[in-house]
């Protein structure tokens, strides 16, 4: 794995008909290191996803990947250096799980390649990553939508990339999964550089595992830099409508959020 590759948007305009969902956006993934996004519902985290990843091309603007627009790369060619999960992705009625774990060795097969040895390799070490091991012979449609979601992850983890792209990877998971499945992610960056973009909703958690902070408001780029430098009382209000106190994480030392409801008022003792 290597942490050079460099993935940047670059006056990206996105939309679906006639409607513009992000706008004249300028932002740079940095290489080796977990980038958040975070942002309202519909404030454009999945579009800008889907168009970093190929799957929506921009109306006006480009996504560049080590210096090459990612809409004029072969589509395998991409997939060997970059890996998405999607938000809510389908799979084949009846498919296994580890038929579909598999499916993220594709990119690595060729006219003249055959399954090998690195591809068992690759599948067994993310079905145990994922603690997904022991589901392996069942249907993904028989599982619980925890399970299904483990599943997808051992599917992007099985393709090897160096950049990993995750829309809300922790949907369905409790809350001990959920802290499994970043520390997962934190622990692949770490050991092996690989350079992980993910949308999350939760705020805290956002700021408890990104390197860096990406806020969209309205299809726009509010803030981007550190947790601290980002998720502050003003940019919650702007982002979200909502005010909030941010204190220090005492276990993290990252910034908290702690909401202000209409029912409730901040101690000043916080």
């Amino acid at each position: 794995m290597t942490t050079s590759h460099t993935l940047a948007a670059e006056n990206l305009t996105l939309g679906y008909g006639d409607r513009v969902v992000v706008a004249d956006l300028d932002l740079t993934v940095p290489p080796g290191a977990i980038t958040v996004i975070v942002g309202a519902n519909a404030c454009g985290k999945s579009t800008l996803l889907r168009s970093m990843s190929r799957l929506l091309a921009p109306r006006e603007g480009r996504v560049v990947l080590d210096g090459k627009e990612v809409h004029r790369r072969p589509a395998k060619e991409l997939a060997r250096t970059l890996g998405l999960l999607p938000q809510s992705p389908l799979a084949p009625e009846g498919i296994t799980v580890l038929d579909l774990v598999g499916r993220g060795r594709h990119p690595h097969q060729g006219i003249f390649s055959r399954w090998n040895e690195n591809d068992d390799a690759a599948v067994a070490s993310a079905l145990e990553a994922t603690r997904t091991a022991d589901l392996a012979d069942r249907a993904v449609d028989e599982l619980s939508g925890g399970q299904r979601q483990r599943v997808w992850i051992a599917m992007v983890l099985a393709q090897q990339t160096d950049l990993l792209l995750l829309d809300e990877p922790t949907t369905f998971l409790d809350v001990t999964h959920q802290i499994e499945v970043l520390d997962l992610l934190t622990d692949l960056n770490r050991t092996r550089g690989t350079t992980i973009v993910m949308v999350l909703h939760d705020l805290n958690l956002a700021a408890r595992y990104a390197d860096h902070l990406i806020a969209l408001a309205g299809g726009r780029l509010h803030a981007a830099g550190t947790p601290a430098g980002v998720l502050t009382e003003e940019s919650v209000r702007a982002v979200f409508g909502l005010d909030s106190r941010i204190i220090e994480d005492p276990l993290s030392g990252r910034p908290l959020m702690l909401p202000i409801g209409r029912h409730h008022t901040a101690s000043a003792d916080i």
